[in-house]
């Protein structure tokens, strides 16, 4: 009775936000900062330091992202099932910093050792932060979008800094001076360390004022009494530790890639039909409903996130270093942190916009904002084919329309990306919040695993080109992925009726 007491105390805050909005904030803020940081170094330092050609760098970096978001599946149904979140956070976050160590170390010789712990530990952190977020508010509360939009904004902080900070050091267009030349990688990697360790330290000081929000579920024997805590906690600790050596040779091997990604998905699907025979005939509409949403963040994300990949490789190659003609920036730093700062300034602003539109009662459903997201993603990857006619003789193009994209992206990520956290604890019974939320991650995991593939269609016709045709051919590349995601808007608009019958009274 305490912790229900507890958990109703959280739920009736006063306000737009409950306090602990804020320290689950600026904990997924740092741990952004390692991610982003990390996400945004990994082509650039495979294809000159690891010295592997564009196509093998792409693939590559669509499997290690593939992996650490399949990953977020398997962390959220050991926090379901065993854990819980608090713990499951706790443990993934240390596992994430020993990981940015040993790459801090040696970054050549270590780097898909450290990668694997990060891979891991991300596992395990990133789905249960964001269930934690849903917890907070009580069913029906219309302020559960505004408070996940904060929170995204938060997530891009990190992703700001930790994107633009992290690769501009490695590649010595920051600190120039200052760090050694030999130096440079380990000390980006080491940033990455120091900023998941404040991480970490931020949920621990916070953590008790979550009340009985992420706590580990009570088990039982077929007789109903509890089962002993710790041996199954030992046994998810030491399984996770003895998978690293597994996941090392599958992540450096993209064909064990491919075979893991065609187990993964099928599997999650199957587990959770196995769930939803003690589900009510209601809560599997909204299971249903659910499941439309992931399917269609897949085609999402498979082009969102050339941003790691083919556009990493085309800052490099093919953008000037001008913003406005009064900003000399380095234009990896922007591809990595221009999406950030963009989600930063507007995140809240549209989160406010859903308040003050639902208070109106004309807020556009959740279907009809996931495919508007699809017309703006759509409309940024013709804006990303429109630099060509920007581009010099060289092959060179500008600042500034690559930038105009990027805010494109951001408002079609707005409409899809916090408002699909938040759905996902809406249309999820409380037992099945952890799995669903890995379900979302999962299909970031496949967006992810597509993109390595689509990015490596594009660079395998560039190989022997000049800079200028290079440049033709990817933004041709692009304008595909436009065609795409408008086709995917349009037809999940239309679609939307059916969907929200699924949803019930969910909005």
């Amino acid at each position: 009775m305490e912790s229900n007491q507890a958990l109703a105390d959280i739920q009736n805050f006063k306000g737009k936000y409950p306090k602990q909005l804020w320290y689950l904030f600026f904990s997924e803020m740092w741990e952004r900062f390692s991610f982003y940081g990390m996400r945004g170094m990994l082509t650039f330092f495979m294809i000159n330091q690891l010295f592997m050609d564009d196509k093998v760098a792409n693939l590559q970096y669509g499997a290690t992202q593939a992996f650490v978001y399949a990953f977020t599946f398997i962390g959220g149904l050991f926090a379901d099932k065993i854990l819980g979140f608090q713990r499951s956070l706790f443990w993934g976050g240390i596992l994430m910093v020993l990981g940015s160590v040993i790459l801090a170390i040696d970054p050549e010789k270590f780097f898909f050792l450290g990668i694997s712990f990060n891979i891991v530990g991300s596992g395990f952190f990133k789905p249960n932060i964001s269930t934690m977020v849903g917890a907070l508010y009580r069913d029906g509360d219309e302020r559960r979008d505004a408070g996940f939009s904060l929170f995204y904004s938060g997530i891009n902080i990190g992703a700001l800094l930790g994107g633009y900070f992290c690769i501009a050091i490695g590649k010595g267009t920051f600190m120039e001076n200052s760090i050694p030349a030999d130096l440079r990688w380990n000390m980006a990697f080491g940033v990455v360390s120091v900023l998941m360790t404040i991480s970490l330290i931020t949920f621990v000081f916070t953590r008790k004022s979550l009340g009985p929000i992420g706590l580990p579920p009570v088990r039982t024997h077929a007789d109903g009494t509890p089962k002993k805590k710790g041996i199954a906690e030992i046994s998810v600790f030491a399984g996770s530790l003895l998978a690293i050596p597994l996941i090392m040779k599958m992540v450096a091997n993209t064909e064990y890639t491919d075979w893991f990604m065609y187990f993964i998905g099928p599997f999650s699907l199957l587990y959770l039909l196995w769930e939803m025979r003690s589900t009510t005939i209601n809560e599997n509409k909204k299971l249903i409903a659910a499941l439309c949403f992931i399917l269609f963040s897949v085609v999402f994300w498979a082009i969102f996130e050339q941003a790691g990949g083919s556009l990493s490789i085309f800052a490099a190659n093919h953008v000037h270093d001008q913003l406005l003609g009064a900003f000399t920036l380095d234009p990896n730093g922007v591809n990595n942190a221009a999406n950030s700062l963009f989600v930063i300034i507007f995140a809240p602003i549209i989160g406010l916009i859903w308040l003050a539109m639902a208070k109106k009662k004309i807020e556009p459903n959740t279907v009809v904002k996931f495919g508007v997201a699809f017309l703006f993603l759509g409309l940024s990857f013709y804006t990303f084919f429109a630099t060509r006619f920007f581009a010099d003789i060289q092959g060179m193009t500008s600042l500034d329309m690559f930038t105009l994209a990027y805010f494109i992206v951001t408002l079609g990520e707005l409409c899809l990306s916090p408002i699909g956290l938040s759905i996902m604890t809406k249309l999820s019974p409380k037992k099945l919040q952890g799995l669903m939320m890995g379900m979302w991650f999962l299909a970031s995991a496949y967006g992810q695993y597509v993109a390595g593939l689509f990015g490596a269609s594009i660079v395998s016709d560039v190989q022997n080109a000049s800079n200028l045709d290079k440049l033709n051919t990817y933004t041709e590349g692009y304008k595909q992925f436009g065609l795409y995601a408008i086709i995917a808007g349009v037809v999940l608009i239309a679609i939307s009726p059916i969907i929200r019958k699924l949803m019930q009274e969910v909005k």
